[in-house]
């Protein structure tokens, strides 16, 4: 598990989508952190929003991105806790056409597992891929959001990680 250097960097277009009934432009700090970590890597923020904490309307922007093709990768943050307001994985349930990819939330539990122990256990991190487009929904809090993508997702939307990555699987996606 290492990026090497020999294969070429491709930059994805990530849209980056702030679940809260509370955050602002000004006060999104988790949704900041994330875009500076999806650019600092090199990637494009294709789109950023705040949208709040109802299943239909979220449902509908990231079904809308999903159909974007200058959007290959979503990322959440927010929505995924136990409260009854927390309704970003029933919103990834209504996606046409979602495929879970179960080892995302449980290596972000893992990961998350260090940093604040069993409280990790209140998280619903997940993810899927719809139509093509990945999506993956983290914690609201800023270091759930350092977790995930220092943890993961760092080096799996990097086209050199070895021996395996998500941008190369990207062409095949579609594939019935």
């Amino acid at each position: 598990m290492a990026i090497d250097p020999s294969r070429p960097f491709k930059p994805i277009n990530i849209a980056v989508l702030t679940v809260s009934d509370t955050r602002t432009a000004e006060t999104d700090t988790s949704g900041d952190i994330l875009a500076a970590r999806v650019t600092g890597a090199g990637h494009q923020l294709a789109a950023r929003k705040i949208v709040k904490d109802d299943a239909p309307t979220l449902a509908a922007k990231l079904e809308a991105w999903i159909d974007d093709p200058a959007i290959d990768a979503i990322i959440s943050t927010g929505g995924t806790g136990l409260t009854g307001r927390d309704v970003t994985p029933e919103a990834l349930a209504m996606i046409r056409e979602a495929r879970e990819i179960p080892g995302f939330g449980e290596l972000f539990r893992w990961i998350s597992f260090k940093t604040i122990g069993t409280s990790t256990v209140q998280s619903r991190a997940m993810a899927v891929v719809a139509r093509g487009t990945y999506i993956f929904a983290l914690p609201g809090s800023n270091g759930a959001v350092k977790d995930g993508w220092d943890g993961i997702l760092a080096e799996q939307l990097d086209s050199r990680n070895r021996p395996c990555n998500f941008v190369e699987l990207m062409p095949r996606l579609r594939e019935k």
